[in-house]
């Protein structure tokens, strides 16, 4: 089952201080679920001044249950209080997209 995972900064002007020190913990744990198929295609969300404010992720996990346990529960950007607001929707992504 794919989703949909928008996480938003906080807004205040120790933000981006807390996503640089959770960072590379974040894209390490990012690589080990690309390379598992699970995160399909992920991006930083940008402000109007290119500054990162936010992520969004497509990923791929049986249920919203194994995504909570196996990802979110340990997303550094969620322990590391990065992330103040996790938006998750279910998603379908095309066939022609998954078959690459």
């Amino acid at each position: 089952m794919q989703f949909l995972v928008l996480g938003y900064d906080g807004k205040d002007d120790d933000a981006i201080n807390r996503r640089l020190a959770a960072r590379d913990d974040h894209l390490n744990q990012a690589k080990q679920f690309v390379e598992a198929g699970q995160w399909l295609y992920a991006a930083a969300i940008l402000d109007e001044e290119d500054k990162m404010v936010g992520s969004m992720i497509v990923c791929d996990f049986p249920s919203r249950k194994d995504l909570d346990k196996q990802w979110l529960n340990n997303e550094p950007y969620i322990s590391g209080k990065v992330w103040q607001n996790v938006v998750v929707t279910k998603a379908a992504v095309p066939p022609f997209i998954l078959d690459k």
